[in-house]
């Protein structure tokens, strides 16, 4: 065998366990779980990262090891709340879903660490799950931060959102099928008769964007127009939500229903409808989303577009445990439903 041969199948010096990581495909941090042999990595996963680091002739330094990341049986759900105003963690969606997820962790036996996301700043998503500190990181929402999200995946952050399926996305999602939530209240309004349907909420962000599309598609199976007056831009606060209905109003504005992209701005639409000596459903139809526990004992009783938050977060847990173990995430659409009330 020649020289040049031998120098070939000799193994790079200094082999480093990113090397094995690329080679594999996978984070880091499961190379070190797999050469540890443990269990959080499926097997097959661990056999394979195994044959890759025995083949390029990598072992593992037990000083180093014993220095990275180790599992801290913690993880990070971060809220971004880049879009609001005023960004507070009081949204009844946010702290029921937050209930779900911390019952859901504590069974998987995970701990919570949560993080308030209220500012962009670059790199936020992987300083939520720091080596010795957390092992994953739960999104609720994408916010403005599609792009962030979207690096971090690319640097093998192991991760599950809720939110919205969107183009050239690199990380799993968890959500309701949005467009058809949107689609199954503005239906229901037409059904009933309205006919100049205003869609409240902020339709840059992915949620609502796919609400407010299927928004637009019921009112064109029904042969009514999507004006644009008639897409009302507010904050997902209920205060945010009174004050724009009542520039609407006052602007002379002609609606008789409303779709809103939450429960939390739907109540607020209905008090300014009061304010204003507009009767629910008599004179404006009212229909939210979310079904949160308010909407049903709000007055009237509110029609609404149910998601289904305890699976929901039941899928998060599944499938950011799925990415820590280095499995294959796939993303999960759950059906949602309308829960027909009094106000529409």
């Amino acid at each position: 065998m020649s020289a040049s041969r031998r120098r070939v199948s000799q193994p790079p010096i200094n082999l480093q366990m990113s090397d094995i990581a690329r080679l594999a495909g996978v984070s880091e941090s499961t190379v070190s779980r797999a050469l540890k042999d443990s269990p959080m990595i499926a097997a097959s996963t661990r056999e394979r990262i195994r044959r890759l680091a025995e083949e390029a002739g990598y072992t593992v330094n037990p000083v180093a090891s014993s220095l990275r990341s180790r599992q801290s049986g913690v993880i990070t759900v971060g809220v971004p709340l880049v879009h609001e105003r005023e960004p507070h963690l009081v949204d009844p969606f946010m702290m029921t879903m937050l209930a779900h997820l911390a019952d859901t962790l504590a069974d998987r036996g995970y701990n919570m660490l949560l993080a308030k996301i209220a500012v962009h700043q670059d790199g936020w998503v992987r300083r939520l799950q720091q080596p010795g500190r957390s092992d994953g990181v739960i999104l609720i929402g994408q916010s403005f931060e599609h792009a962030a999200i979207n690096e971090a995946a690319r640097a093998g952050i192991p991760l599950a959102v809720w939110g919205s399926r969107l183009p050239n996305q690199k990380y799993p999602v968890v959500g309701s099928d949005n467009r058809l939530g949107g689609q199954l209240a503005a239906a229901h309004l037409a059904e009933r008769g309205r006919k100049r349907i205003v869609f409240l909420g902020d339709e840059r962000l992915p949620e609502v964007a796919h609400r407010h599309d299927g928004y637009r598609q019921a009112l064109r199976d029904a042969g009514l127009k999507a004006a644009p007056e008639r897409l009302v831009r507010t904050g997902f606060g209920g205060p945010d939500a009174e004050a724009r209905m009542a520039e609407a109003i006052a602007s002379g504005l002609a609606f008789d229903g409303v779709v809103a992209a939450s429960d939390v701005i739907a109540i607020g639409a209905m008090r300014a409808l009061s304010a204003a000596g507009r009767r629910v459903p008599e004179d404006v139809a009212v229909v939210g989303f979310d079904d949160i526990l308010l909407a049903e004992h709000a007055h009237p009783p509110l029609t609404t577009v149910r998601q289904e938050l305890a699976r929901g977060a039941v899928a998060l847990v599944d499938t950011v445990i799925a990415a820590i173990r280095g499995d294959a995430a796939d993303s999960t659409l759950l059906p949602p439903t309308l829960i027909v009330r009094a106000s529409a």
